[in-house]
Order: structure tokens, then C-alpha cells, then sequence
């Protein structure tokens, strides 16, 4: 009988480890359907979890508490699983090149707990080769077992969107690799039982490997074209959003647009195919250019400020700026990578110490992430400029009154809005007399 069948007959049990945005997710549709050990070093997530919270709002707090899913923070029980699931992050040091700590010591963990005939599924991203090159050579070490004769290895690129309610894991295709066909083909079954729309069997682990990195990648040069369009179109004085809702009536437009590129996927990966692709000679020019470009969005914005600051007669270091979101994206309490971050540090230069409002974001992380001391919303009433930062539905949605009560009894002509995203009126606003800025 093979691994799935037993898998599927309850005789086996899958692992997550890694219970973040991606793995949390990935567990939860598998208790639907097989027994599921939910593994994450940090006890305190586990006791979130156990309680019914999703602090990730991936899922919700009632899909937490209806799960059948063993959420532990006890490695042991890593040995009860037949087939592991590998979701933990892969950041980068401060030099851009890529922190395998994460993933090095998640092998170590399912190495000291791995038994005969299991598969590891790696979900996280990586260069081309550190399934094989690292992962590998971990586990065996860690085990006393031999990959391809007493266990084997695959790797499955994490593809959610966090705080995406319509792309979701059931509905977004899955890349599925193994050592060999047998592998593939187990691993296949296996996640064809959550995956509703099907799985896409690469031919070896580096192509699906090098298939995660590109992806966003892509994503990355594209958004990266538009930013340094905003700037230019900013010395040109032309709205860079009349121009994208111009260009987009054209059937093949791509439809990006400007904005700050954080988080763990699209700012990151970048950076560990740059990481590879330089250790054999290929110094790249288009994917360096874009990430150059990307990751100075937030000084950019920041210098915006201070011009339109300046421009409506402030004194800057005593003007009273507060920023509307801190997460990295919309709708998602996510604060890793965010580059809210770099507009920050751009106006701390100018001895501005902004107000930080974000419902989404946990404070605790806001803190521990960036030093910052998230504040109500209903506190804030007397700005002179006012950040639209991250574009939360409450931010879209937002009347012409609760966007006049954040600021100071001033003339309109001086009271400054920079709308990051786009997503206010801005023939509404001008109409007003507002200082609007939008990038």
C-alpha cells in the first residue's frame, strides 16, 4: 500500500511545520481530509491556535476552533508523521544574501524525528539546489537514514497570497516536484486531495525551485517599471494613475502599478536568485535594477513629504505626520518586510517622529518589528499631513468627514495628504483645496 493510501486511510499522518501565513492554511485543508500534526516552535502561536485565534486572519478563528488539526510545539511528535510539510520562512541578512537559518534548522528538527518511508516536502522558498545541496545532507546527518533508499525529499513552492480571500490554496494551481517519479507521484496524490484545480508535476526539484523565484521575480521588474515611471512622472507633473487607467484600456496591459514592494515573497526572492546566479559568474542587470529601484520607493515617498510639508508652509520638525498602515500589504496583519519601514526612517532624518494608526497590525509585532507604538484610530485629530500608506478596505472606504476630523482647524490649503495607493477621491480632494500628493 502506498504512502497516500495509508495517508488517505488514516493509518498515516501528515505533518505541517511551520504555521505561519502559508503553513497554518496548508494544515487546516488537510485536517479536512487526513490526520494532521500542526508543528511551530513558538508556544505562544501554539496556545493561539488551541484557543480558536487565528492571529493570521488567513482561515479565522472559527475554521481554528472546528479544525481537527494536533497543534503542538513538542518536536517529538514529528515522529508520528509520515509525511512532512516544510512551511517556515526564508528571509534575508542585511546584506540581501539569503538567511538559510530557518530552513537549516527546521531539518535538523525533522531529522532528529524522522522515520523509514516518510517524505519531506519542502514549501519554502529557496535558490535552485538548497533542497538537494542542504536540505538533504541535514537530514541525512540528523537521521542516520539514506535519502532516496529510506526516505525521500520533494519540493512544492508555497503559492498564497496572504489576506487574498479569492486566491486561495484550493484554488490556485500547485507545483509538485520529487527526487524521482515515485516521490512525485505520491506527493501529487497527496496535496490533489486539498488542491481543487490540480497540481503541475515539474520535472526535477531546481525547476521547481527556480519556477517560485521567477514568479515573483517578475513581479518585482514589472512593479519596479511603474515606480520608476512615478518618478519621473512626478518631475513631469503627470498623474501616473491617469496614465495606468489610460494604458490599461489596451487588452494586453498588464495592469501593475506603483507602490512600496515588501513582505517575505516578492521583496525577498529576488535577492536568492541574485544570491545564486552570482556564485556562478552571472552578475544580473535587469532583476539588481528592479530591486534597487523597489527598495527605494520608501525614501522616495518619504522626500515627498517633506516637499508638500514644505510647500504648505510647515515647519517641518514640528509638523504632525501620521501614517495609515504599517503591514506590508492590505487587509493583512502580516508586518514582516514591510516598507512602511523605510518612510519612517526618511522622516526620522528630518526629526519627524510620525503617528503610527494600523487596526490590522498586532502591536506587539509593530513594536518588536520596527519600534513603533501603534495608536487608535479615534485619537488622531490634529495632523498636518496625513499618509495613506497601505490600502486597508477601512482606508478605501473612508468618508470625506473622517478624513477632515484627522487634522488640525486649519485652512484646507495646508493640511497635506499623500496617498501612496491611489485609493481616494483626488478630484474630490483637490476640490477641497487639500495639498494632495499620490505617487
Amino acid at each position: 500500500m502506498s504512502l497516500y493510501e495509508r495517508v488517505v486511510n488514516k493509518e498515516e499522518t501528515i505533518a505541517v511545520v511551520g504555521l505561519g501565513y502559508v503553513g497554518m492554511p496548508i494544515a487546516v485543508a488537510f485536517a479536512k481530509k487526513v490526520d494532521v500534526i500542526g508543528f511551530d516552535l513558538n508556544t505562544h502561536k501554539i496556545e493561539q491556535y488551541k484557543n480558536g485565534v487565528d492571529p493570521t486572519n488567513e482561515v479565522g478563528d472559527d475554521a481554528i476552533r472546528e479544525t481537527t488539526v494536533e497543534f503542538t510545539s513538542d518536536a517529538t511528535r514529528l515522529q508520528d508523521a509520515k509525511f512532512h510539510i516544510v512551511a517556515v520562512p526564508t528571509p534575508v541578512n542585511a546584506d540581501k544574501t539569503p538567511d538559510l537559518s530557518p530552513i537549516e534548522g527546521v531539518s535538523k528538527t525533522i531529522g532528529r524525528n524522522l522515520s523509514k518511508g516518510s517524505i519531506v516536502v519542502y514549501e519554502s522558498t529557496v535558490y535552485p539546489g538548497v533542497t538537494e545541496d542542504i536540505c538533504i545532507p541535514i537530514l541525512e546527518k540528523e537521521s542516520g537514514l539514506k535519502c532516496g533508499v529510506d526516505f525521500k525529499v520533494g519540493y512544492s513552492p508555497e503559492r498564497i497570497n496572504p489576506g487574498d480571500k479569492v486566491h486561495r490554496l484550493e484554488n490556485i494551481i500547485k507545483i509538485v516536484s520529487g527526487l524521482d517519479e515515485e516521490s512525485l507521484e505520491e506527493i501529487a496524490k497527496i496535496y490533489e486531495l486539498v488542491v481543487e484545480v490540480g497540481v503541475h508535476r515539474a520535472s526535477s526539484i531546481k525547476v521547481a525551485e527556480a519556477a517560485k523565484v521567477v514568479e515573483n521575480s517578475q513581479r518585482d521588474i514589472n512593479i519596479a517599471f511603474m515606480n520608476e515611471l512615478a518618478m519621473v512622472f512626478d518631475r513631469m507633473g503627470i498623474d501616473t494613475q491617469e496614465v495606468v487607467d489610460a494604458m490599461n484600456t489596451k487588452w494586453n496591459a498588464l495592469r501593475f502599478t506603483p507602490g512600496l514592494v515588501g513582505g517575505h515573497c516578492i521583496g525577498v526572492d529576488p535577492y536568492y536568485f541574485l544570491y545564486e546566479a552570482e556564485k556562478l559568474g552571472y552578475h544580473s542587470q535587469i532583476i539588481l535594477s528592479g530591486r534597487k529601484i523597489n527598495d527605494g520607493m520608501g525614501s522616495f515617498v518619504g522626500d515627498a513629504i517633506i516637499k508638500k510639508l514644505i510647500l504648505a508652509n510647515k515647519v517641518v520638525k514640528q509638523a504632525n505626520v501620521v501614517i495609515l498602515g504599517v503591514t506590508f500589504k492590505e487587509n493583512c496583519p502580516d508586518t514582516r518586510n514591510s516598507k512602511v519601514e523605510d518612510i519612517i526612517k526618511r522622516l526620522n532624518e528630518y526629526e519627524i517622529d510620525p503617528i503610527i494608526v494600523d487596526p490590522y497590525a498586532d502591536p506587539l509585532d509593530a513594536k518588536h518589528e520596527y519600534g513603533v507604538d501603534l495608536v487608535p484610530f479615534d485619537s488622531i485629530n490634529d495632523a498636518d499631513c496625513v499618509v495613506f500608506a497601505v490600502a486597508h478596505d477601512m482606508y478605501r472606504d473612508m468618508k470625506m468627514e473622517q478624513i477632515e476630523g484627522m487634522f488640525k482647524e486649519l485652512p484646507n490649503k495646508e493640511k497635506v495628504i499623500v496617498d501612496i495607493k491611489s485609493i481616494l477621491n483626488k478630484e474630490e480632494l483637490e476640490k477641497s483645496g487639500y495639498s494632495y500628493w499620490t505617487l
